[in-house]
């Protein structure tokens, strides 16, 4: 039941593609054309690992680390009652078990470690590290990974109340598809469901797993109310399993007892619906790759053979080349419409994030600040500041939202703008994950918490009292009169007046201290997202313009052969035009056989 022998290119789709890829980089580099061959190379980097993500995501304690190595028939997630996982797991193909710590920096380093050494790394103790890990990666024999399917187990400390529920929703933009966790043991809550609207939005393909079904008797009633609160939104399967079936029906490969644990469909959805569907969305890019490489390189050859064909012809021909030319320069040009749209578009979003992020803030502050003036901190901070490092989060995501939709936008303008002059297809783009960002700011609150105790209350009110009598008493006796008991009863009545403005000045002084500690805060969520915000848009910028760049150089260097081609063409004789038509036949019959396996592979 837990294949371990990696079919031959992962999948006979991608297989296939690898194949096609592979013989037009050949021709490429046979027609000399190097950037066309680059271009070839990087799909065929994606083809050979595709990173197709299946992020596990849910509140804590659901069941999450058990769903991983129920569906793979492992037991590399730590599973424990006590602790919960703080890092994220991504289990990918290997032919050998092996396990690696990913490290933020640029590039992300990595180190090896033992497979039985994972736990150290990933549950809550993972704080305690000098360098806490970004994350871990475990490669394993699996077939189900072999098609380059990775499953990430996300972190569920805190829970999606928390601020690690930004790391969950920044792993979802991401993802290709979504396992959201929750146990039998209830219907789905409300932050839940909140969460799990919030996911299909950034993943349609996302379904809701109930866990746990062996353990409570009442799980259909469960399963029954959640596709009730699901109705009428996002069309999201309730699939219910129990991984402890699972692990039990792996160990003794009992296939009844494995279609008890509900997993079966859980599998169809993930190696079908998911795996199936990135491999031919990628296994098509390459394809429209190789494509876009045969017609750039059949324009050369096609320009030339209608000159040998006629050579009455060789002045029109050379006039339009010249034309095509010309319009391949404009788009080299840092005047092309694309180049223009790009970079006013950078300049714009780039203004509207920082506004919407500074907005967001600015509404964060202002709800901080009436929880503060509602509750004495010295009794209620330890909820602010979690309340204040989630909804910063929150704000944070939704803000990192608007840069990935308008970015998207942005690429579409600049994509219609670069195609009315090329028709070439855009790569996707990659907004980064703002959550580490988010991670680096802390709530640094730097006041005094606590209340007077009763001995400071006492001696404050003592020393009011104290005041009281000797005033009165001096004053009594100034003018001839012993107050005695009376002087002692005001002298209490100001020790008490005392004590209660006391207690006043240190509340407000708490609430003063409490709104600098937030504002100091949102200060430092605010520096550190808005630079990695510009960071995000200057990458995209150049992203998009080292690939248009790029085919724009492309598209130059294809009419420039063919402009050359075609001049010598009209020097040859008949004898030379006549052999050099059936070479360039033969030629153009090898890229049209090149472009029919394309077609077939997306076919």
């Amino acid at each position: 039941m837990t294949e371990t022998k990696r079919p031959d290119g992962g999948s006979a789709q991608l297989a296939r593609a690898m194949r096609v890829v592979e013989r037009g980089m050949q021709a490429s580099a046979a027609y000399q054309r190097p950037d066309l061959t680059d271009r070839l190379a990087a799909a065929k980097r994606t083809l050979a690992e595709p990173g197709i993500h299946v992020v596990v995501i849910g509140d804590f304690k659901q069941g999450k680390s058990s769903l991983a190595n129920a569906l793979l028939g492992t037991n590399v997630c730590p599973v424990d009652d006590d602790v919960a996982t703080a890092v994220p797991t991504y289990l990918r193909y290997g032919a050998q078990p092996r396990a690696e710590l990913l490290f933020h920096g640029d590039p992300p380093r990595r180190e090896p470690i033992e497979i039985d050494a994972i736990r150290r790394h990933v549950t809550e103790d993972v704080g305690v590290a000098a360098e806490p890990p970004a994350g871990v990666i475990v490669q394993l024999p699996r077939n189900m990974l072999a098609s380059g399917l990775v499953i990430v187990d996300t972190p569920g400390v805190g829970g999606l109340g928390s601020a690690h529920a930004a790391a969950s929703l920044a792993a979802v933009s991401m993802a290709d598809a979504v396992l959201f966790v929750t146990d039998a043991a209830q219907e789905l809550t409300a932050v839940e469901l909140q969460f799990l609207r919030r996911a299909v939005e950034m993943c349609p393909a996302t379904v809701c797993v109930l866990t746990k079904i062996d353990f409570y008797p009442a799980w259909r009633k469960v399963r029954d109310l959640n596709e009730a609160h699901l109705r009428g939104g996002a069309d999201i399967p309730v699939l219910p399993v129990s991984s402890t079936l699972r692990a039990r029906a792996v160990r003794t490969e009992d296939t009844e007892l494995n279609a008890e644990s509900g997993f079966p469909d859980l599998v169809r959805f993930v190696t079908s619906r998911v795996a199936g569907g990135a491999t031919a969305r990628i296994a098509s890019s390459a394809m429209e790759e190789v494509t876009a490489v045969c017609q750039q390189i059949e324009s050369q050859f096609e320009a030339e053979r209608s000159v040998l064909a006629d050579p009455a012809k060789n002045a029109q021909v050379i006039t339009e080349l010249t034309a095509v030319k010309s319009k391949v320069e404009a788009l080299r040009s840092s005047m092309a419409k694309w180049s223009q749209t790009l970079n006013d578009g950078i300049a714009d979003l780039s203004s509207d994030v920082d506004h919407d992020l500074r907005a967001r803030i600015r509404q964060l502050i202002e709800e901080a600040d009436d929880l503060v003036d509602e509750f004495d901190p010295a009794d209620t901070w330890h909820e602010i500041q979690t309340w204040l490092e989630s909804s910063a989060a929150e704000k944070v995501m939704e803000n990192y939202g608007l840069l990935r939709a308008r970015a998207d936008q942005l690429s579409e303008q600049v994509w219609r703008h670069f195609q009315e002059g090329s028709g070439e297809i855009l790569d996707r783009l990659a907004v980064y994950n703002p959550a580490d960002v988010l991670a680096r700011a802390e709530v640094e609150h730097k006041m005094e918490l606590e209340k007077m105790g009763v001995r400071k209350q006492a001696m404050t009110a003592l020393k009011s009292s104290y005041m009281g009598i000797l005033m009165f008493t001096m004053l009594g006796s100034m003018a001839g009169l012993t107050l005695g008991p009376i002087a002692v009863g005001i002298g209490l009545a100001m020790g008490i007046g005392g004590l209660r403005a006391e207690k006043k000045r240190q509340l407000t002084q708490r609430r003063s201290q409490a709104k600098n500690a937030v504002r100091r805060y949102c200060d430092e969520v605010s520096f550190r997202v808005g630079k990695d915000s510009r960071d995000t848009l200057r990458r995209i910028q150049r992203q998009l313009r080292d690939h248009y760049s790029a085919r724009a150089e492309e598209l130059n260097r294809s009419t420039t052969q063919a402009l050359q081609s075609a001049t010598e063409a009209a020097n040859r004789t008949k004898a030379e035009r006549d052999k050099r038509i059936a070479d360039i036949d033969a030629e153009l019959g090898r890229l049209h056989e090149l472009r029919k396996h394309a077609a077939a592979v997306i076919a």
